[in-house]
């Protein structure tokens, strides 16, 4: 592509692959001189009408004039993108900057004319729409601020366009025109409205790939076994509902069938569309079959060839070249590298994986980077006995390999509005987008449990993973994802036996627990574990090893009945001589009581107990129950079957399960049913919280204006720099935190000076790098109460650490004492700005005993910061000491998380310590960092990641 011979050269970072409103995918570019005959042939496709609407009369053709208008741009003052699928333009737009009187303008001109034409096949697909945020954020760029369009009054599509993109705008009529001005600064109703169109479109590109209407497996061998051979085989043996080919360029003319499937040597030859191609060829003929595909008119693929970045740089850049060249045909890749995916939905019946058996169907939406962990969990998920047991079915299961087009983010935008789905278990090797990952986890976990465990924590993502640098240590990055209401665990176990609790059981009201079983034993473990997760349980009841099933019944009956209670665990061991229908007995016990109380949860934990967890595990339904306790209707049924049943059979014997059965998670150890019930309080806690949110507090004495313009200055200066000790101080009294002066003291006289001017009683602190914070090295006295003790300890440091020079001692007044705290913000450039607290010295340094949120901080959230550590006792009165004034403290943290919030270029604020007392709080020392700030993907356009 040629640089444009005008006066700035071609802008490539405005180049972005976008999804569209269908689910499928175009290019967004610059327009260049060699577009000519792109441009000629796009506008010969469009309609008379369109024409006429883009330039408000009769206009068949371009002439060479408009052509040459058309194509050569300065990237500045006259803009054109274009939007392609397969190279070709499917719309354009363009700006032109104007000036007051509405002619052609250069800087400072801040205003330009937009304007649009979108080809008729591909109008209603979101095009326009989305070609408006990528012009809007490229004329933001070119310091223009506001659009103006004229547009005719029966042109309804194109004023809906502006109208639904929520700028502040205004609109005229005159001259027989609809003239519209808006300005481009994004708005919480801009962002609203893209946020919107980008879960839409998201989600339709995701259902497209789980939902095909007709699939081809291209590369399935003419002998058995190999990859593509056991898709296909597997495909079929699920009853796929749709229409299925096989596709072998290999195959000897005449061949027409391949395990009784349709068989063709090339896409090309199906006679009839095919929404999805699952690919299975060796990693160099990969393109050859993009290619063939995309002239088809498929519309994804699941590429399960290996050979990408997994295998290192060289495939990585095939990797790369392979993403680019399938969004050239508006294509979605689930892979490369990947396992499969699978849609267990009657309507569908699709097992495009290498999973010889399809999971029954179910509640609960499964996502794994990693094919052997895929595999690992829907075991898990189907086995019985031993292990967490029992059936818990499945809705989707997407397993994406090298995750290099469609990822969670995506999947998460299905699922949230999913039907089918109430769970959400997600096993993340890396997260490429943590901002855009706890947004929509955040909105995804107030409607249906998302649970989450991490893989690669300590050490790199996966080679085959393209992911951007955080410098978050992993703990904090779990922290956010609390935040957001995702239920982190640590082990594949402990997501399915979160899973299950979650997919079976109503969400506790409380974390008041009852313990009831026949092992006093195992209700004292039960009780142990319950304290060690926070829970709150009552004195095991002891059963005896005596009770029957109606006991248990009776004793189960009356703990849901109990106000005081918002669980029940029951503990169980088998009954000498009793066997299978002893089992059933107590299944149905615990089952018909838990019926009667739907409100409340139940678990079992039971040991070497297989009849007796199959038995609770047969039941109508594995979605949560409604918070009012009524069953939720028309959701699919696992089976009590040990076996794998097809479809329709395991369709069949669900059926039978009583109306509105209860199904009961059992667990093979008291740890791990508690582990879980934890979990599931602290997630219903979250969802009550999230329901009234907080807000961010107004404070009159900020001075909002004040700082911008001290920042400005101060980043005159350069790129990047740490503040002064005045400059530092300055900055942050514009929002409201006083920092003590610490006066320089670089002889005895000067510190005596220095203590006048301040006043006694003072501190003498040593504040060279490896003494500053370190009272317990002695680099710190206290409490001096005259120039006597002062010259004294002055002495005692230079002599035990040496010359002035290097200690750099500073004097300051005296706080009032209090507990030590630190406080800290910094924006990373993958998961954005984060506000961090916890106790100064070694509870934070050498335990790790800090809290995070994301910046901007609500009232709520600095409240429950402050008390989120595990030493926050000592901030309330701990052992009789004097409560610290918490109040304060959440209230620095709100100006600090504004500071951050209001002002990007502040990428770091360190407050350290802060010494909260009885009455107020006194901030000791202070840093700041200001930079210019890294770019914000989730403010600009919707983009797909970059290849």
């Amino acid at each position: 592509m040629q640089t444009s011979p005008d006066r700035h050269e071609y802008p490539a970072h405005w180049e972005a692959d976008v999804v569209l409103r269908d689910g499928g995918t175009a290019r967004i570019r610059p327009i260049t001189v060699d577009d000519a005959d792109r441009l000629v042939s796009f506008y010969e496709q469009v309609s008379d009408e369109s024409k006429y609407y883009r330039f408000f009369a009769p206009y068949p053709r371009l002439s060479a004039k408009d052509v040459h208008r058309f194509t050569h741009h300065d990237f500045v003052d006259r803009v054109g993108l274009a939007a392609t699928v397969g190279g070709e333009f499917i719309a354009t737009v363009r700006y032109d900057r104007i000036g007051p009187d509405g002619t052609p303008a250069s800087a400072p001109a801040d205003e330009a004319e937009v304007a649009f034409l979108v080809q008729d096949a591909h109008q209603g697909r979101g095009v326009a729409s989305a070609l408006l945020e990528h012009i809007g954020a490229v004329a933001r760029e070119r310091g223009i601020r506001r659009f103006a369009a004229e547009v005719l009054p029966a042109n309804n599509k194109m004023i809906k366009v502006f109208t639904d993109a929520g700028y502040t705008q205004k609109r005229s009529f005159e001259d027989g025109v609809v003239r519209l001005e808006f300005d481009l600064e994004p708005t919480d109703r801009s962002l609203a409205v893209q946020y919107a169109r980008e879960h839409r479109a998201e989600a339709r590109s995701v259902q497209r790939l789980l939902a095909p209407g007709s699939v081809a497996v291209i590369g399935a061998g003419r002998t058995p076994g190999g990859v593509g051979r056991s898709v296909l085989g597997n495909i079929r043996d699920a009853g796929y509902s749709g229409r299925l080919y096989a596709v072998n360029k290999a195959l000897p003319d005449g061949q027409k069938e391949l395990d009784g499937v349709p068989a063709h040597r090339s896409v090309r030859d199906i006679d009839g569309p095919v929404d999805l191609a699952v690919v299975a060829v060796p990693a160099e003929h990969v393109t050859e079959v993009v290619t063939e595909c995309g002239e088809h008119g498929v519309q994804g693929l699941v590429v399960v060839s290996a050979g990408y970045a997994e295998s290192g740089p060289e495939g990585r850049e095939r990797q790369r070249a392979l993403v680019r060249h399938a969004r050239t045909y508006g294509m979605r890749i689930i892979g490369p590298n990947a396992f499969g995916i699978i849609n267990t939905s009657p309507r569908v019946r699709l097992n495009a994986s290498l999973a010889p058996e399809v999971p029954r169907p179910g509640r609960i939406g499964l996502f794994a980077q990693s094919g052997a962990i895929g595999i690992a969990l829907l075991s898990r998920l189907h086995r019985r006995g031993g292990g967490v047991t029992g059936v818990t079915g499945v809705s989707t299961f997407v397993s994406s390999g090298n995750r290099a087009d469609v990822s969670g983010n995506d999947v998460l935008q299905y699922w949230y509005e999913d039907p089918d789905t109430d769970v959400v278990l997600m096993y993340l090797e890396s997260i490429g987008n943590p901002r855009k990952f706890t947004r929509l986890a955040r909105r995804t976990a107030a409607a249906k449990p998302l649970v989450v465990v991490q893989g690669a924590r300590h050490g790199a993502a996966p080679q085959g993973h393209a992911v951007r640098a955080t410098r978050l240590e992993h703990a904090t990055v779990s922290a956010l994802l609390r935040q957001a209401g995702v239920i982190r665990v640590d082990t594949i176990t402990e997501l399915v036996d979160a899973g299950l609790l979650l997919a079976r059981q109503p969400l506790p009201g409380g974390p008041r627990v009852a313990i009831l079983g026949n092992s006093e034993s195992l209700g004292l473990l039960t009780y142990d574990a319950c304290l060690a997760e926070g829970l709150r349980p009552h004195p095991p009841q002891d059963l005896t090893t005596a009770a029957s099933a109606a006991d248990f019944h009776t004793a189960l009956s009356r703990a849901l009945a109990d106000d005081r209670c918002d669980a029940v665990v029951v503990t169980a061991i088998p009954a000498v001589g009793e066997g299978p229908v002893g089992d059933a007995a107590l299944a149905e016990a615990l089952r018909s009581a838990s019926a009667a109380a739907p409100s409340k949860p139940v678990l079992v934990v039971h040991v070497e107990l297989g009849g007796l967890a199959e038995a609770l595990s047969a039941a109508a339904s594995t979605a949560p129950q409604a918070a009012s306790g009524k069953p939720q209707q028309n959701a699919p049924s696992p089976t009590t079957a040990a076996g794998q049943l097809p479809a329709g059979e395991a369709a069949a014997e669900a059926a039978e399960a009583p109306e509105g059965a209860h199904l009961i998670p059992a667990y093979p150890a008291a740890e791990r049913a508690v582990r879980a019930l934890g979990q599931a309080v602290a997630y219903a806690q979250w969802r009550r919280d999230a329901a009234e949110p907080g807000k961010v507090p107004e404070y009159e004495d900020i001075n909002e204006r004040g700082a911008a313009a001290l920042i400005d200055g101060l980043l005159a200066r350069g790129q990047g720099l740490t503040l002064g000790t005045d400059e530092t101080c300055d900055l942050l009294g514009h929002y409201g935190v006083q920092v003590h002066r610490a006066l320089p003291a670089s002889t005895p006289d000067a510190a005596a000076e220095a203590a006048r001017d301040l006043g006694y009683p003072v501190a003498l602190k040593a504040t060279a790098p490896h003494l500053r914070h370190r009272a317990d090295l002695g680099g710190v006295r206290l409490d001096l109460a005259d120039e006597e003790q002062l010259r004294r300890s002055y002495a005692e440091l230079t002599e035990l650490f040496g010359a002035p020079e290097e200690l750099r001692p500073v004097v300051q007044r005296m706080a009032p004492r209090g507990v030590d705290v630190v406080v800290r913000a910094v924006i990373d450039p993958a998961a954005g700005a984060v506000l961090s607290f916890g106790l100064a010295g070694a509870a934070s340094q050498l335990l790790g005993d800090t809290a995070h949120r994301l910046i901007p901080v609500t009232d709520r959230e600095a409240h429950s910061l402050v008390r989120s550590i595990r030493t926050a006792p000592l901030l309330f009165g701990w052992r009789g000491s004097a409560p610290a004034d918490t109040r304060a403290l959440e209230e620095l943290l709100l100006r600090v998380s504004r500071l951050v919030d209001d002002h990007p270029e502040v990428v770091a604020v360190t407050l350290e310590p802060v010494v909260v007392a009885s009455h107020g709080l006194s901030v000791l020392g202070a840093s700041v960092r200001l930079a210019h700030p890294p770019a914000r993907d989730d403010l600009g356009p919707r983009t797909l990641p970059a290849y």
